[in-house]
């Protein structure tokens, strides 16, 4: 049971969080690109891993929701480092998600997409080795993978010597029919998604951790963006925020990406928990 914090409702459960999001709504106009949303976990001291991974910072809650919203979409992406050291596996491995899927006529289970400069992925990734899984390698080079158990296609968008992340956006939504993508990481994707503009929502977990670390003789922890600074900082619109067991689940519209048929109004009616 979540508690709704803001705006203020009665007690949500699950189910209503998963259906108040009305992800099947998300869907851009105004250009060719998929409604983007990033998801990420972090520490109240901003890591998004600890020892490397960032599977400790969640609790049950967190995971469903993290479950619920890839079952609402039509593609998840990451990036290859991500991919590598969560050990992604298939996207949706429950049965009974996958039947509610093809019931609201999307498609049995997301496309996976992973996004790299050069496709070197170990063939023993569990997602790469599961004959099930569809997966879009996004790439700016000519490189392919080694043949592995899943089915592969490829979209390789290149301009000026490195990854067209609007081209090849625009050309999941052309060719594979993705109308709504849920991105979830790494940091550097994330910052590169957000500096060109093509994110429309985060939804942001704080786990009410501190995992410390860093300082002047490390490196500093990942934090939910990696690379340059915005100048001037990208601003956010609080949209929701739901508690469990000392968990925050906010949700943010991106106030620079929002496309105009999706007014502020439109997005609090379909919020995370109802």
């Amino acid at each position: 049971m979540f508690r709704r914090l803001l705006p203020p409702r009665e007690p949500a459960t699950l189910g209503g969080t998963l259906e108040g999001l009305g992800l099947g709504d998300r869907v851009r106009s105004a250009d060719e690109r998929p409604y983007v949303m990033l998801n990420m976990v972090s520490t109240l001291d901003g890591r998004v891993t600890v020892g490397g991974r960032s599977g400790s910072l969640g609790n049950r809650a967190d995971r469903e929701l993290f479950h619920g919203l890839r079952s609402g979409v039509d593609a998840v992406m990451a990036g290859a480092g991500t991919v590598r050291v969560e050990r992604y596996g298939r996207i949706i491995p429950e049965e009974s998600r996958r039947e509610l899927r093809r019931e609201r006529g999307l498609t049995e289970e997301p496309l996976a997409c992973v996004v790299t400069g050069h496709p070197s992925l170990p063939p023993d990734v569990p997602l790469l080795a599961d004959p099930a899984a569809r997966v879009v390698i996004i790439t700016p080079s000519s490189e392919s993978l080694p043949q592995s158990g899943a089915q592969l296609d490829y979209v390789r968008a290149r301009r000026d010597g490195s990854l067209d992340l609007p081209a090849a956006l625009a050309e999941l939504r052309g060719r594979f029919a993705v109308n709504t993508l849920l991105c979830e990481g790494g940091p550097h994707l994330n910052s590169q998604l957000l500096a060109a503009g093509l994110v429309d929502e985060l939804f942001l977990s704080l786990s009410p951790k501190l995992g410390g670390g860093g300082g002047p003789t490390g490196d500093p922890p990942l934090r939910i963006l990696a690379g340059e600074e915005f100048d001037p900082p990208l601003e956010l619109e609080l949209l929701d925020v739901l508690e469990n067991d000392s968990h925050l689940f906010l949700r943010y519209g991106v106030r620079d990406s929002v496309p105009d048929r999706v007014s502020r109004e439109t997005m609090l009616k379909s919020s995370l928990a109802k």
